[in-house]
């Protein structure tokens, strides 16, 4: 007896201690449903109140407020299909002076004959959008029902940031700058085009494209620090990249990449050339990147500084922990849950995180 019962106390201590690991891990990373019944909540946007105004990508637009959903009326008509819908929405930066709202959706408008992506702006009056305007709608419209994109940003200076993807038209619309898709663009904040955009001069161009070459950047978050447009995007197998965006700049897709086909095959031998910018960080194998967001609050401690990305594939919260404009390490966040779809730092300062099939959550770390 007296040889068991050491051994039965160290039995005893080994699972007090991994009971505690365990409940620091699951305190560090623990979460509250803020926002519970959400399918797809593409993108979502707080008001000054502290409400929420929430894209489900089935083409609804949901109030929440003082704990009820409440349905806005008066969208477009919604081209759902595939990876199309309505997606992100953002605020004016000056919203309490001006009521504009920002989004980006999928419109048939202008051909039948399938749709493309579309951004416009709004006010919100009660439970009814007003004032709604289209400021810019890709052309032409497709059937194909891949890679709409599309995140909005405004930048330090009040101008709109928006990505639109390449819609499966790999070989054609990227690198050619009298197309649309598969670029950034960049606007002001009533649609008019800056006259300093990069291919404002340039023979038949999209006057508003600010950078090209792009497959399907769903994230897109201005650095609290350098002011700078960050995007991420999805590769085909492997190469998913993360991107600082620079006016006139190639990001090389689909030239150099360091993903492959779906069925592996290579559809480049080559990951850089001359003039085509590299990726500031890749993965391979692919986690399927939505969402972006830096954490720019004191709610997280020594977290501050890091850059969150969702992964649709793997279904977690992946923490980009950086180093300037490194990505020293990673670490999986809110793992399991669902496809994390979109990432917002609140008002308050902590993260909240879009996750499909279960809603919005607050992330915690006690």
């Amino acid at each position: 007896m007296k040889l068991r019962l050491p051994f039965l106390c160290l039995i005893i201590l080994c699972i007090l201690t991994c009971a505690q690991d365990k409940n620091r891990v699951n305190n560090e990373n623990s979460h509250d449903v803020i926002v519970a019944g959400l399918n797809i909540p593409w993108g979502f946007t707080f008001l000054p109140d502290g409400s929420m105004l929430i894209n489900e990508k089935a083409g609804e637009l949901i109030h929440f407020k003082n704990g009820k959903k409440i349905s806005i009326t008066g969208l477009p008509e919604i081209y759902v299909r595939g990876q199309g819908g309505l997606m992100d929405i953002v605020l004016h930066p000056d919203y309490k002076e001006t009521g504009w709202i920002y989004f980006s959706y999928a419109s048939s408008d202008g051909d039948k004959n399938g749709g493309n992506t579309t951004i416009a702006r709004a006010k919100l009056k009660g439970k009814n959008l007003v004032d709604f305007e289209v400021l810019y709608k890709a052309t032409p419209n497709t059937k194909r029902g891949q890679h709409f994109g599309s995140r909005l940003v405004f930048d330090k200076n009040g101008y709109l940031f928006f990505s639109i993807g390449d819609r499966g038209n790999r070989d054609v619309n990227p690198q050619d700058i009298t197309r649309d898709c598969g670029k950034i663009y960049r606007i002001s904040d009533d649609g008019s085009i800056p006259i300093d955009n990069p291919f404002v001069d340039t023979n038949k161009a999209k006057k508003a494209i600010y950078s090209y070459g792009h497959r399907n950047p769903q994230g897109m978050a201005l650095h609290p620090t350098t002011k700078e447009i960050w995007t991420h995007e999805h590769g085909p197998k492997g190469g998913d990249e993360i991107n600082i965006i620079k006016a006139g700049k190639n990001y090389g897709w689909p030239v150099i990449s360091y993903g492959v086909n779906y069925s592996g095959s290579k559809f480049t031998e080559i990951t850089e050339k001359e003039g085509m910018e590299q990726p500031l960080h890749y993965w391979d194998p692919s986690i399927a990147p939505s969402g972006m967001a830096f954490i720019n609050s004191n709610k997280y401690g020594d977290w501050k500084g890091n850059l969150l990305i969702g992964s649709l594939k793997f279904q977690y919260l992946d923490m980009c922990i950086m180093k300037g404009n490194k990505v020293i390490k990673e670490e999986r966040l809110l793992d399991g849950l669902g496809r994390v779809r979109s990432i917002e730092q609140g008002p308050d300062g902590f993260i909240y995180v879009g996750i499909e099939n279960l809603g919005i959550v607050k992330l915690n770390r006690r």
